[in-house]
């Protein structure tokens, strides 16, 4: 939000005087309206300070330059400075505008910079007589200004042209629950309720006089149909305007605050939504088909023509502005192009009414439209300022206008908002703020916000809160207020903290921390991708989450996957040449069921590249499903995850499954090429998707027992068998696992040998085995025992050969 700094002053009391722009907004902050910036408001740059009118007493060829001329200059006071001039058409007699040496001049175009006295082909120089564009007061650099003969020698040019005084337009950080603050006024009142805690004496806002003579009944009447998206619609009746350029001053406050002038009725209702806070809308009252003026909602797909010359579709749930005739402007939101005000508008009528905030908002972002308007209602407006800025709007325009008001107001309020009343003891509020103020200056500040004490004791007190503080709902927010006006920087600190210790976190967060620190610790790096994607990536899904806002066509689905979201940021990689990626996400994905919407919780891996760079010890290793299933396989042996199966998807070894009691725990995959050429990869990419749901579940399901570290050494035994190449390693492992042996701690693969010598179809897997005991070291006979335990099953069940 942009406030102008001067304006802010009209509603200042004038006992205040001008407040440093430095203080007020060290002001603002400390009341929570955070200062962003503070700049330089100038109808003029530089407002032609230090410049003066001058008169060239002579004027004569420069000696030594063709193009040059030697002028004296009368610069009033009995002054008289010879200056060089290049201007051609610079002669003696004339009144100009003259920069003296010292003077800082601030062309139209490009940097100020500073007069100095110089010597300028051999003559002296001490000034300029200047351009219009050399002082930006036009873009013409033809010649010289020629004033009219009537100009005061010595006068300021600032005060000739009448150049206003600079204004500071300052930017104000405003949170979603201050709309209270979102208007000049709003800010005034802040400003004053400070100025009332810190200061002694009363400071009240100084709100603008709007006592005007209305007429009759007016000859428009209005409906509300969408009393739920319109609580309250008034309106006024205007006849003999005028429309044409605003004055000066007008077109100053709204340049200020970044608002392009547009004419005298536009402006009105610019200015006074800055002001009140309250967004107007004008009406050309001819086009007003039938008199009559209702509020409702259109048919789905009904056509709208627009101020901007577009036409939209409507929504079923977009609050309309119509006639007898059909739409004359979006509610809230945007004004239609058959209804608004032109040059040969002479009658009115003046909108002003309180539309709910969710259904400007969703209107608002639906269509695109991010007007003043809409987002001023959709932060929330207070409904008793209706009327106010209403007459407001109507005395400016018939003083900028003309013409006269030639109607009462038409005020339709079905259902009138309820006070909220919240009471709230003194102890509770020094509890929750830490500081003492006392029950009076508790009183003071309140009131001067606005709030109505309807009762006060010694134990605290009950108030009304203003209309226009629809975030003020409960005792804290009381608290939060008093703190405010106070100055949130002085809050008090204790010299003594007492800490509580916290409950252990949720299982899940614990999961996800432990999870992320082990993946970033052996190299996978976590990325954060959008949950909203482009539905152009499922052409074929049936059950996606469509976006009914969506704020660009590209981002218009809920992703029913994380996979593409994880391709996206590989590609960007890929593009710029790092292409040895490994990647994780946790995050949620979304689809539609027949019962309703599904969002489930989601651990994802990707992979590509290489995994090993060259080095002079070893060749580079690149990535391949058996890399991540050993990855999955250390995380699901890390989070003591047991009864657990793991089964390859096919021949080729392209997917692996993991299940925990028949639910699917995660699936690594090969990405098929055909899903990685829409994202231009030319290089393969392997995924995980961890169902986190389930691996939470397993993860409760786990018993950690704590066992003591074995004083006794382990003895290792390697086996070599021969089998067919159908077998694969997975079958050995079940196996092995059946055998239930106690004594076996571990064992594993170490190498694959294929051979003609071997047979055909036949393959050699080399085991390595670890065996240990508790409370004494394992015999030899036990161990063979053991071994041979192992080779019998191998026989028996994988028709395998023992190799010696």
């Amino acid at each position: 939000m942009v406030i102008s700094y001067q304006w802010l002053h009209d509603y200042l009391p004038a006992s205040v005087g001008h407040i440093p722009v430095d203080e007020l907004s060290n002001i603002l902050t400390s009341i929570g309206l955070e200062v962003e910036a503070v700049e330089t408001s100038e109808k003029v740059k530089g407002g032609l300070q230090g410049l003066i009118i001058g008169e060239v007493l002579t004027c004569s060829k420069h000696p030594n330059a063709d193009k040059l001329s030697v002028t004296t200059v009368n610069a009033g006071n009995g002054e008289v400075w010879q200056i060089v001039c290049g201007a051609p058409n610079v002669a003696a007699g004339q009144k100009v505008v003259v920069a003296p040496v010292g003077a800082t001049v601030h062309p139209t175009e490009g940097e100020p910079f500073l007069i100095k006295k110089a010597k300028i082909r051999g003559e002296e120089s001490s000034g300029m007589i200047c351009a219009e564009d050399e002082i930006g007061l036009g873009s013409s650099h033809a010649g010289i200004m020629i004033l009219p003969a009537d100009a005061p020698v010595g006068m300021s040019a600032r005060e000739y042209f009448n150049i206003p005084s600079s204004d500071h337009s300052i930017h104000i950080g405003l949170t979603p629950n201050r709309s209270d603050a979102n208007s000049h006024i709003g800010v005034a009142r802040d400003v004053c309720a400070y100025l009332a805690h810190h200061r002694e004496g009363a400071y009240a806002t100084r709100l603008p006089q709007s006592e005007i003579a209305v007429g009759g009944t007016s000859p428009i009447s209005v409906e509300i149909e969408a009393v739920d998206a319109c609580p309250r619609y008034a309106g006024l009746y205007l006849t003999g305007v005028k429309v044409g350029p605003s004055p000066e001053w007008l077109q100053q406050r709204l340049q200020t605050i970044g608002i392009r002038s547009i004419n005298n009725i536009v402006d009105v209702t610019n200015f006074v939504l800055h002001e009140y806070g309250q967004p107007l809308h004008a009406f050309d009252a001819s086009k007003i088909g039938g008199n009559k003026v209702v509020v409702k909602h259109l048919p789905e797909g009904t056509t709208f023509l627009a101020l901007d010359d577009k036409e939209r579709k409507l929504r079923a749930e977009d609050l309309m502005i119509c006639d007898v005739n059909g739409p004359l402007a979006i509610g809230g939101v945007f004004g239609g192009k058959d209804s608004g005000i032109n040059d040969q508008t002479t009658t009115v009528f003046l909108e002003s009414a309180y539309f709910t905030p969710m259904s400007i908002r969703r209107t608002s972002l639906h269509h695109g439209l991010r007007t003043d308007a809409a987002t001023h209602f959709e932060k929330g407006v207070d409904i008793n300022n209706v009327l106010p800025a209403l007459l407001r709007a109507a005395s400016l325009i018939t003083e900028v206008a003309g013409g006269t008001i030639a109607s009462s107001v038409v005020d339709v309020y079905p259902v009138p908002l309820k006070d909220v009343i919240i009471d709230v003891s003194f102890d509770y509020i020094t509890r929750l703020s830490g500081k003492d103020y006392g029950n009076a200056a508790i009183v003071k500040v309140l009131s001067a916000l606005g709030f109505t004490v309807l009762k006060e004791n010694k134990e605290g007190i009950s108030v009304k809160v203003p209309s226009n503080k629809p975030d003020v709902l409960q005792p804290a927010d009381i608290v939060e207020e008093i703190l405010r006006i106070d100055g949130l920087d002085n809050i008090l600190i204790p010299d003594r903290l007492n800490i509580s210790l916290l409950k252990s976190l949720p299982n899940d967060r614990v999961e996800r921390e432990r999870v992320a620190q082990l993946l970033c610790d052996i190299g996978v790096q976590e990325i954060i991708t959008n949950s909203i994607v482009n539905s152009k990536y499922y052409p074929d899904d049936t059950t996606l989450v469509r976006m009914i806002n969506s704020l660009t066509s590209e981002l218009d689905t809920m992703r029913p996957s994380m996979l593409k979201s994880g391709l996206e940021v590989v590609a960007y990689n890929c593009n710029r040449k790092s292409t040895d990626l490994q990647l994780f996400e946790f995050g949620n994905i979304y689809h539609k069921s027949e019962t309703g919407y599904v969002e489930e919780s989601r651990l994802s891996i990707w992979v590509t590249g290489n995994v090993r760079a060259q080095h002079w010890q070893n060749k580079e290793q690149a990535s391949d499903v058996y890399y991540m299933k050993g990855l999955v396989d250390n995380l699901v042996k890390y989070g003591g995850i047991s009864g657990v199966a793991v089964s390859f998807g096919d021949a080729a070894a392209n997917e692996v499954t993991w299940k925990w009691k028949n639910k699917v725990l995660c699936v690594v995959t090969k990405v098929a090429a055909k899903r990685l050429s829409i994202f231009d990869i030319k290089q393969d990419v392997y995924f995980a998707d961890i169902n986190w749901s389930v691996w939470c579940q397993a993860l409760a399901a786990a018993k950690t027992k704590y066992t003591e570290v074995p004083k006794f050494p382990a003895v290792q035994r390697d086996l070599a068998i021969v089998l067919d190449k159908q077998v694969s390693y997975q079958q050995v492992q079940e196996v092995t696992g059946q055998l239930k042996i106690a004594e076996l701690k571990s064992f594993g693969l170490f190498d694959v040998f294929e051979s003609d010598k071997l047979g055909a179809g036949k393959k050699s897997y080399a085991l390595n085995y670890t065996f240990q005991l508790q409370d004494r070291t394992l015999t030899d006979v036990e161990t063979e025992q053991l071994m041979k335990k192992l080779s019998e099953a191998y026989k028996t069940k994988l028709n395998a050969q023992i190799r010696e």
